[in-house]
């Protein structure tokens, strides 16, 4: 057997073409049922609250005893108090989060496919992608195992050789997992990043 190589063939590699994806061919937006629930639950207990108190106090009650205690903590301390910096930091947090939930549309898991009517969705979970290129590279003669680790835009995948040229793997292995990409029909196919290596040596 010759020895390996002393350079570990590496591809980076452009994704490979595809048909042009169907209009509104995009990310899956998640339900987010449970941020929703705790932030409406949240909501509609401190303006009941809140409300109660102020009726109480229209009728000639007094008011509780937070709101006092609020105002009077309100009244007197300072801007620039460690607990007054510390309240609006966290209000300022859970703004942002709740912006961001709003915003953004979630389900990272799911990488959307291309839509063959407009009527129909569908999308692909990453573990399932990444199964699929795994089982598609140990059919290449020469690889004895391999890693993948699918992103939404990069299929990172890590090939173990134990016999036959790297550069010959490398290449049989980059044709067979663009295949199995363009196979998938993914509306935006990911890069490929392909790096083979010799039993026994990280990378």
């Amino acid at each position: 057997m010759s020895e390996p190589p002393a350079t570990t063939p590496t591809l980076d590699k452009a994704p490979p073409a595809a048909p042009a994806p169907a209009r509104g061919s995009r990310r899956f937006w998640s339900p987010r049922r449970v941020p929703a629930a705790v932030v409406a639950v949240l909501l509609v207990a401190g303006a009941g609250l809140l409300l109660y108190d102020v009726a109480a106090v229209r009728a000639h009650r007094p008011a509780m005893h937070w709101r006092r205690a609020l105002a009077r903590q309100l009244a007197e301390r300072q801007l620039d108090d460690t607990w007054v910096l510390a309240g609006a930091g966290v209000a300022v947090a859970l703004g942002l989060w709740l912006v961001v939930l709003a915003a953004t549309p979630g389900r990272r898991d799911l990488l959307p496919m291309r839509r063959p009517h407009p009527d129909v969705r569908a999308a692909l979970r990453r573990e399932a992608a990444a199964l699929l290129l795994r089982d598609r590279a140990l059919d290449v003669s020469g690889v004895r195992s391999v890693r993948v680790r699918m992103r939404r835009t990069k299929a990172d995948v890590r090939a173990v050789s134990h016999f036959r040229d790297l550069d010959d793997v490398c290449a049989d292995l980059a044709l067979a997992l663009e295949d199995a990409i363009r196979g998938l029909g993914l509306t935006r196919p990911p890069t490929l990043s392909l790096r083979v290596t010799r039993p026994g040596r990280k990378g």
